[in-house]
C-alpha cells in the first residue's frame, strides 16, 4: 500500500476558501462518465450534460432493451453535433448478475427477522415469503451464514428498497434466509448479490455477446465495460470476440471490478485491460466498509503507474433525489481526484436522477477545485522513479515534455499523434495543464476498401485525465517534415483559443514526431 502522496504540502490561507472560484467554461481535467437513461435520453438534456462536462456516455444493458438504447444514442449524436463536442460511447455488459423477477410489479414488503425463500422458479409469483431468481445454482454456491443483498439499485444506505438477508438453511435448490432489515421491494426487477460468493456463470454471457455483435457493431462502440471481471482470461475472451468483429477490433476494454474475486486477480487483469472501473457499489457489498478505501487507493495507484485509466463509481448517490451532494460525498469526489483517478462515473445520478445536469456540473466543479491542490511534483517524481530503467524512449520524451511544460509555466501541451499512445504517456505524468491531443487520421486500404482511422483514438482519449482531443486534416501526416506541420499547429492553437485554454503570448509545449525522432519544443504564441 503506497503512502499518501497527494496531500497539500503547505497550509492554505483559510480565508481564501471563501473567495469565489475563478470563472471558467473549460471543464476539469478529470473526466465524467454519465449513464444515459429515462431522465437523460432527450437531445436537450444530453446537450446540457455535454456542456456541463460529460465526455463519455455509458449505456448500461442491465436496464432497457437495444431499441431504447439505440434511440438514446441517436439523440446523443444529435446533441454532439449541436454542441460541437466529441463524446465517447461506453457499452456496459450485464455479466453474471443475479436477478429477482417480480412479474406482477406489486410491492413486496419484507419484515425484519422474518424468513424468505429464494427459489430458481421464475414461474412462481414473488411474495414476502418467496422470491424467484434467474439462477439455479445459488443453493450450491452459498452456505449458512452467508450474506445476500437484494435491491432495486445498489445499496448505498439511502435507498428504501434494499434488503440484507442471511442464509439460514439450504433446501435442495432453494435458499432460506433471515431478513436483517425491513424494506419494500418496488418494481419488476431486483439485483441479487451474494457477498464473497463465487457465482458459476460466465463473465460474458450469450446475451452480452449478442448485444456486442449487434448493437455494439452497428454503433462502433469506443469502450466496452466488462462487468464482473474476475480473471485476466475474461478480458482475453472479450478481446477475441471484439477482434472477430472487424470494426470493433479497436474498441478498448475496461475491466469492471465488482467483487473480491476480481480484487484478488487485479494485477493480472490490469495487464490485459485497457483501463479499470472500480465498482464501489458492488465492492461495498463484498468488502467491509472500512476496507473499500484501501482497495480504491491501491488500485488507482497501480493504474497510474501502469499508465492506464482508473474510473471511480458511486460518488454522489444522494444527488439522485437531491440538488446537492452530502458533505461526505463532496469530499469523496475530491479524494478520488487526489488519489489520481482519471474519471468519475455517474450512474443513477444521471440515469434516473431528478437533477442529472446539476450532478455533472457539481462533480466537475469539485474536480476542478481538487486539481488545484493535487501534489503534481511528488506524483511526477514517483511515476518517473517507478518507470525506472525499463522506461521506453517515447515515455522518456513524454516525461521530459511534462517537466518542460511545468518549468516554462506553459498553458497547454500540444501533442501530435496518430495512435494516441504519446498523448496517453503525457497524461500518465499528470501535468497541471491540459493536453491538446491532435489526432492525425490515417488512410488504411484493404483490397478495394479504404477507411480513415483516428476517430476511435480521439474519442477513447475522452476518458483519460487531462486529454482533450481534436481531429486534424488526414492530409497532414503526424510524422511529416514539411510545412504542413505549421498548418496543423496553427489549427490546434486556434482550437485551444476557442476552448479558452490558450491566449496570445502564452507559452506552449509541442510534442511531435519528426521522421524517426521525437521532438519537444517550447513556443510563445503571437498575437
Amino acid at each position: 500500500m503506497p503512502s499518501a502522496n497527494f496531500l497539500l504540502e503547505e497550509p492554505i490561507r483559510m480565508a481564501s476558501i471563501l473567495e469565489p472560484s475563478k470563472s471558467s467554461f473549460f471543464p476539469a481535467l478529470t473526466k465524467i462518465v454519465g449513464t444515459l437513461g429515462p431522465r437523460s435520453e432527450s437531445v436537450e438534456v444530453i446537450s446540457s450534460l455535454l456542456k456541463a462536462g460529460m465526455s463519455v456516455a455509458r449505456f448500461d444493458f442491465s436496464w432497457g432493451d437495444a431499441d431504447t438504447h439505440r434511440k438514446t444514442l441517436e439523440n446523443l449524436k444529435a446533441a454532439a453535433r449541436t454542441t460541437n463536442k466529441l463524446c465517447a460511447v461506453m457499452l456496459e455488459t450485464v455479466g453474471p448478475e443475479l436477478q429477482i423477477i417480480n412479474k406482477t410489479g406489486k410491492e413486496i414488503s419484507l419484515e425484519e427477522n422474518n424468513a424468505v425463500t429464494l427459489m430458481p422458479d421464475l414461474g412462481t409469483e414473488a411474495s414476502s415469503e418467496l422470491l424467484p431468481i434467474n439462477f439455479n445454482g445459488l443453493a450450491k454456491a452459498v452456505k449458512k451464514g452467508d450474506m445476500i443483498f437484494i435491491g432495486k439499485y445498489l445499496f448505498n444506505g439511502s435507498e428504501t428498497t434494499s434488503v440484507w438477508l442471511q442464509v439460514s438453511e439450504v433446501k435442495g435448490d432453494d435458499v432460506v434466509c433471515v431478513i436483517n432489515n425491513s424494506a419494500t421491494l418496488d418494481g419488476t426487477l431486483f439485483t441479487l448479490h451474494a457477498s464473497q460468493v463465487r457465482i458459476d456463470k460466465p463473465t460474458l454471457s450469450e446475451k452480452d455477446k449478442e448485444v456486442i455483435r449487434t448493437w455494439g457493431v452497428q454503433n462502433k462502440i469506443d469502450i466496452l465495460s466488462l462487468s464482473y471481471t474476475r480473471h485476466a482470461e475474461d478480458v482475453r475472451q472479450a478481446r477475441d470476440l471484439l477482434s472477430s468483429l472487424g470494426d470493433l477490433s479497436q474498441t478498448q476494454i475496461y475491466a469492471k471490478i465488482d467483487n473480491v474475486e476480481g480484487l484478488t486477480h487485479f494485477d493480472e487483469i490490469l495487464q490485459e485491460a485497457d483501463g479499470i472501473v472500480l465498482s464501489r457499489g458492488n465492492l461495498g457489498i463484498d468488502l467491509p466498509p472500512h476496507k473499500v478505501f484501501l482497495f480504491q487507493k491501491a488500485a488507482i495507484h497501480k493504474c497510474n503507474m501502469a499508465g492506464k485509466p482508473a474510473v471511480v463509481t458511486s460518488v454522489v448517490d444522494s444527488m439522485t433525489n437531491n440538488l446537492r451532494p452530502t458533505r461526505a460525498e463532496a469530499t469523496d469526489v475530491a479524494n478520488a481526484v487526489l488519489d489520481g483517478s482519471d474519471a468519475i462515473l455517474l450512474g443513477a445520478e444521471t440515469h434516473r436522477g431528478l437533477y442529472p445536469v446539476d450532478a455533472v456540473r457539481t462533480v466537475d466543479r469539485i474536480c476542478f477545485e481538487a486539481e488545484k491542490v493535487f501534489n503534481q511534483e511528488r506524483y511526477f517524481k514517483k511515476a518517473f522513479k517507478y518507470a525506472g530503467e525499463t522506461m521506453s524512449h517515447l515515455e522518456s520524451i513524454s516525461g521530459s515534455a511534462v517537466s518542460a511544460a511545468i518549468k516554462a509555466k506553459a498553458s497547454v501541451i500540444i501533442c501530435f499523434t496518430s495512435s494516441g499512445k504519446a498523448a496517453r504517456l503525457l497524461a500518465k505524468y499528470r501535468p497541471p495543464m491540459p493536453i491538446l491531443s491532435v489526432v492525425i487520421p490515417r488512410v488504411k486500404t484493404k483490397q478495394l476498401k479504404w477507411s480513415i482511422t483516428g476517430l476511435f483514438e480521439a474519442r477513447q482519449s475522452l476518458i483519460v485525465r487531462g486529454l482533450f482531443p481534436m481531429l486534424a486534416d488526414p492530409g497532414h501526416p503526424a510524422d511529416s517534415t514539411s510545412a504542413t506541420n505549421e498548418t496543423v499547429l496553427k489549427a490546434a492553437t486556434e482550437h485551444g483559443k476557442a476552448l479558452g485554454i490558450i491566449k496570445s503570448h502564452d507559452q506552449v509545449v509541442i510534442c511531435q514526431k519528426l521522421g524517426d525522432s521525437y521532438v519537444v519544443k517550447i513556443i510563445e504564441l503571437e498575437e
